[in-house]
Parts: structure tokens; C-alpha cells; sequence
């Protein structure tokens, strides 16, 4: 075939292994449009497309497979017709579903030689993760935060998994910040996403998830008056389909809060109080304004402007929920608004009521491009990004399907490095992983009959020797440990244990204890006379790796330098960057690496001294040591 011809080629003996290949892709959005019209063209026989998500106006300008027909479709459907297109000879299979649903369970992962990873959040990665090591097949990893990306092999027991490095939470911000003493554009966008709108138009701002309530305590007087606020706006908001309603908020949130806030006097001895807005005073100076100001999405809106746009989406916002409720049987629960970046009425509003918020704190305001993207907490996605990130997956997908590891590379694209791309060997499993660090095997559970009592005592001390200190546990939380065993008795059906989820168990003996312990669960009916639990895998525990020596003996006694200790990062570094589109992880020692090689020169080679002075060169050619050197200076003493 003509198609081939080329791809036999250059691939070689490779091709073949190729075309019977069945392959997942999980995601197709800015780097999953790219990824499949590359598997496709390279002739994979099989590919199976996962998404969730529909389309959206946004997604046009990346994510090339798509048209503006197709806005509101499915995406897996959608880039399923479109990269047919590309190669009719390859089967592709597309499913419009979450891939943490049941039906994509371990054996049907088990079913694929491959699979990528092209998701842009990091819950659904770690599933990924996790199902491709229960399962042992190789999974490529990959993501991008604007001009930086990153592809990364992942393969059970020979490499790091998603989850040997630690990522950095989502950031949250103490609720007395948000709702009395903001001081940075990001603190009036969370008050206007996650409490304003949500108490006028959604939930309990108890539940939003950008909002800490863990200094509660330490502010108890306070947040007892941030609870008779809420308690307030909420009441408003049973006037939403009167005329009255942009007044009686903005009378509530910019004037007589803000005045309550100036009234505590010790808040403000050290910084400036904020200042209240008058309603009327700012509606007569409104002349000339139009609604129509809201398109303009990429200069600053004045007072004047943010106040129409406030007043004018709150129409539009209680028109729509007023539409809505109207739909709602009887007995259902109310009918509720959610924030979406793309919605132009929830957005609009966000900004205006973050921007005036911002104007009576003294704080500079955002155009609604910038909150847009803080807001969404988003990283402008470039489309050549994607589709280097694209490109290099597919090349290490070859050398995994070449079963040549040893040739396979962790790449990264950094755009600040004197190397746009780079790549380094694949690292080990980490000992300490708490995911593929672990031993794991399956259970055959009728989960009808079956209890925790049978887990812990027939199976675990019975058959698999563990002693007296040991916790068992799942996604939830603990289930049972010595403190704990109100659980014994209750069935596995009880406890929410089914079909493909996992409980890990966690040996905490003192002296030499096993690494964790993670079991997947399969359910079936068995016979009424024999276990209720059946382990099918001979499974060898091993021992949890002595602790290195701390810190101290590490470093001969010197203090860390910078974050780098004798000249290598220190083990605390590692934090995950924030999430982008699809975004990836690039650590603080990675990028130093990327950068340049640590060099560590003998005593007596420092700045031409014998004296250790704290510096450390940083450079990228070994054959010239001053050449384009990074310094960094130790500051103690």
C-alpha cells in the first residue's frame, strides 16, 4: 500500500509491531487533537479516544480538529470523525465518558499496548496512573504550561511514576483574607467567584473550594460576622426576579459591609481601610455608558463601566436562573448557577464585582481577560506547544513498543534554557512512592457476604502474616486500624468497596516493616461455603528500605546552600508548577538541570580560593567553566 510504503521505511521492522498495536489516548483537547492525528498518520491499528468534555468557543484557536459547528459536541466523537479522515484504515473507537467510570476497569486497560496521557488535570492523571500500574502497561505521560512542556515514560518497576514526585496543592486563600482584608487582585476574583456568586446564584460559600476555613478558629468573633453577612446576602437573593435586586447586593457587599469593616478600627492601624460606594453617587455618573463596554475584554473598565456591567449581568443572571427553576419538578432541588470561564454572563459579573471590590480596597483592577485567566486559573495554551509535546510522545512511544527502555527519555521543552528541548534518562521508582513503590495484587470479593473482619483477620494476619499494627484504607479514608474497628463487622457492600477500587494496607510495625500493600477489587459471586475473599496472585511483600542518613550527615555537616547541598538540589525540591491547559510538572532541580550540570570543583578551585566561600557554578560545557555561569552565593555566614 502507497500509505505505508514510507512509514515501513523509516520505521523498519518497528511498523509491524506498530499496525497491531491498540492503543488508549485519555483526553482530547490541545494536545490530544495533535497526538491523534499523529498516531494516525503513523499507521497505529487500534486507538481508543476518552473524553469527558464538550466543545467550547475557546477551544477553536488549539485544538485544530475542531470547527464552530461543532461547539457543544462531544470532543472524543468529534476528533473521532475528523482524524478518520486523516487514515480510513485505522479502527478508532471513541467513548464520551469520564475514564474513571467502571466500565474502564483494570482489564479492559490490560486490553492496550499503550497509552498516553493528554488530560489537563491532575486527579484524573493520577487514576491513569494508577489503573496503568495495576494493569502493567506502559503509559506516556505528557503536558504543557504555555511555551514549557514535558513527556515522561512511565513504566511499572522500572521507572517513576506520576506520583514519585510530589505536586503542589491547589492554592487556597484564609476566608477572613478574602472576605475582610483583601490586598492582591487574585483575593477580589476569589471573593467574586467562590463566595458572591455562589451565595446569590449557586451554594454555601461553605463549600467552595478556594476558600480555607482552617484559621476559623482563630478568628471566631470574626468569622461569626462573615456568617451573619452570608446569612444576609442570602435573603437577598429571594428578590433576584425584582427590579431592586442589582441595588439591594451592591448596597449590601460595597457599602454597608464595607462600612461594618472600617468600624474595626485595630483591622486597619497598619494599613489603609477601604472605602465605601454610594449607589446612587455612582449610578448618576453612568450617562453615556453602555452595556455593550463588556466585549472590550482587554482594556481595564472604569467605576462607571464595572458598575453597568455589574448591574447588567445580574439581569441577565436572574433571568437565567429564574428560566431555569421554572424547569425544576417538584420535590427536585433548586435550580443553580455555576462560574465557567467561558460563560459570558458569569464572567462579566465576576469581573465587575471583583473590580469594584478591588477599587474600594485600594487594589489596582484586571481586565476581563485577566480574570478570565485567573479565574480559570489558566495558562494561555500555545498550539505549538501541543504539538511538539505531540510529536515527542509519539517518538518514545516508539522505543516502548520496541521494548528499548534504556532508549527511552524523559524530555522536556523550556523555553528559557539555553536548549529549547532536552531530555535526560529515565529515573528508577522512587522507594518511598506511595503508589508504585508498593507491592499489589487482586481480590475475587462477594461483596454481598464479605466483611472487613474477613480482610483483616482471615486474609491479611491469617494468610499474609501481618501483625498486630497495620491500617487498612481507600480513596475515603482510614477503614480500620487498632484505634479503629467500628468497621469490622460491616460488609464490603456497606463500606462502598466495589468493583476496581483499591484499599491499600499499610504495615506501620515498628521494626521492618512492608512497603504498602495495595489491592485491587474484583466482585464476584462465590460459592456460599467458601471465602467470602479470595486473593488470585502469589504476592511477595517486601520490606520497606532502611531510612537514609539525615540531612546533616549528608551534607558533611554544612548547612544547605541556596536549596543545594554541596552542590545538588535538595531533596525538598520537586513542587509540581501550577496547572496550564494541559499542563505538566518541571521541578526546581529539573530546570537546574536543563539549564546547566552542577559542577562541583575540588578545594582549591573556587573563585581561585582555598577557601570553601558557598559558590557554585553553574554551567553547560565542562570544557569551558566560565562560560555563561549561573552564581549563586551563599548569604550565611
Amino acid at each position: 500500500m502507497k500509505r505505508e510504503k514510507h512509514l515501513k521505511q523509516s520505521l523498519g521492522s518497528t511498523y509491524s509491531r506498530i499496525k497491531e498495536s491498540r492503543v488508549l489516548m485519555v483526553g482530547a483537547g490541545g494536545i490530544g487533537c495533535e497526538l491523534l492525528k499523529n498516531l494516525v498518520l503513523t499507521g497505529f491499528g487500534e486507538i481508543h479516544i476518552v473524553d469527558l468534555d464538550t466543545i467550547d468557543l475557546s477551544n477553536l484557536n488549539r485544538q485544530f480538529l475542531f470547527r464552530h459547528e461543532h461547539i457543544k459536541k462531544s470532543k472524543a466523537l468529534v476528533a473521532r470523525d475528523m482524524a478518520r479522515k486523516f487514515n480510513p484504515n485505522v479502527k478508532l473507537e471513541a467513548h464520551h465518558a469520564n475514564i474513571k467510570d467502571p466500565q474502564f476497569n483494570i482489564d479492559w486497560f490490560k486490553g492496550f499496548t499503550l497509552v498516553f496521557n493528554a488530560l489537563d488535570n491532575v486527579e484524573a492523571r493520577r487514576h491513569v496512573n494508577r489503573m496503568c500500574l495495576a494493569a502493567d502497561v506502559p503509559l506516556i505521560e505528557s503536558g504543557t504550561t504555555g511555551f514549557n512542556g514535558q513527556v515522561q515514560v512511565i513504566k511499572k518497576g522500572k521507572t517513576e511514576c506520576y506520583d514519585c514526585n510530589t505536586k503542589e496543592a491547589p492554592k487556597s486563600f484564609p476566608v477572613c483574607t478574602i472576605r475582610s482584608t483583601p490586598s492582591q487582585p487574585i483575593h477580589c476574583i476569589v471573593w467574586a467567584k467562590s463566595y458572591l456568586f455562589t451565595e446569590l446564584f449557586g451554594t454555601s460559600e461553605a463549600d467552595a473550594p478556594d476558600v480555607d476555613h482552617s484559621e476559623d478558629a482563630d478568628n471566631a468573633k470574626e468569622i461569626e460576622s462573615l456568617r451573619k453577612e452570608a446569612e444576609a446576602l442570602r435573603s437577598i437573593r429571594e428578590a433576584r426576579s425584582s427590579e431592586e435586586f442589582p441595588r439591594r447586593v451592591f448596597e449590601k457587599v460595597y457599602d454597608e459591609d464595607i462600612e461594618r469593616l472600617r468600624s474595626m478600627e485595630d483591622v486597619w492601624k497598619s494599613r489603609k481601610p477601604p472605602t465605601s460606594l454610594n449607589y446612587d453617587e455612582v449610578s448618576n455618573g453612568v450617562k453615556g455608558v453602555d452595556t455593550s463596554v463588556s466585549s472590550n475584554d482587554q482594556r481595564t473598565w472604569s467605576l462607571s463601566e464595572n458598575f453597568v456591567v455589574f448591574s447588567d449581568s445580574l439581569r441577565r443572571l436572574s433571568k437565567r436562573i429564574q428560566n431555569a427553576q421554572d424547569q425544576v419538578s417538584k420535590g427536585d432541588p433548586p435550580a443553580i448557577l455555576t462560574f465557567d470561564k467561558d460563560d459570558n454572563d458569569t464572567l462579566d459579573f465576576v469581573t465587575a464585582s471583583a473590580n469594584l471590590r478591588s477599587i474600594v480596597f485600594g487594589i489596582e483592577p484586571k481586565s476581563k481577560f485577566d480574570i478570565k485567566q485567573m479565574a480559570g486559573n489558566i495558562i494561555p495554551a500555545i498550539a505549538t506547544t501541543n504539538a511538539m509535546v505531540a510529536g515527542l510522545c509519539v517518538l518514545q512511544a516508539f522505543k516502548v513498543i520496541r521494548e528499548d527502555l534504556e532508549g527511552a527519555r524523559m524530555v522536556f521543552l523550556v523555553r528559557s534554557a539555553d536548549r529549547v528541548i532536552s531530555a535526560e534518562k529515565l529515573s528508577p521508582p522512587k522507594s518511598d512512592c506511595a503508589v508504585c513503590a508498593v507491592a499489589q495484587s487482586r481480590l475475587e470479593v462477594d461483596t454481598s457476604r464479605a466483611t472487613l473482619n474477613d480482610l483483616v483477620e482471615n486474609l491479611l494476619r491469617v494468610e499474609l502474616g501481618y501483625g498486630e499494627e497495620f491500617s487498612v484504607n481507600n480513596e475515603i479514608g482510614t477503614l480500620y486500624d487498632p484505634d479503629l474497628d467500628d468497621n469490622l463487622d460491616k460488609r464490603f457492600k456497606d463500606l462502598g468497596i466495589k468493583d476496581d477500587s483499591f484499599l491499600t494496607i499499610i504495615d506501620e510495625a515498628e521494626d521492618d516493616p512492608r512497603v504498602n500493600l495495595v489491592l485491587s477489587i474484583t466482585e464476584k459471586q462465590l460459592p456460599s461455603e467458601s471465602n467470602p475473599i479470595v486473593i488470585t496472585e502469589k504476592i511477595e511483600i517486601a520490606r520497606r528500605p532502611k531510612k537514609v542518613e539525615d540531612a546533616k550527615t549528608l551534607t558533611n555537616g554544612e548547612k544547605p546552600t541556596n536549596g543545594f547541598m554541596n552542590g545538588h538540589a535538595a531533596a525538598s525540591l520537586g513542587k509540581r508548577k501550577r496547572e496550564g491547559d494541559d499542563d505538566f510538572e518541571l521541578d526546581e532541580q529539573q530546570q537546574v538541570r536543563k539549564r546547566g550540570r552542577v559542577m562541583e570543583e575540588p578545594t582549591g578551585k573556587r573563585n581561585g580560593d582555598n577557601k570553601d566561600d558557598g559558590v557554585v557554578v553553574l554551567d553547560d560545557d565542562d570544557d569551558k567553566p566560565n562560560h555563561n555561569g549561573a552564581i549563586m552565593i551563599d548569604d550565611d555566614d
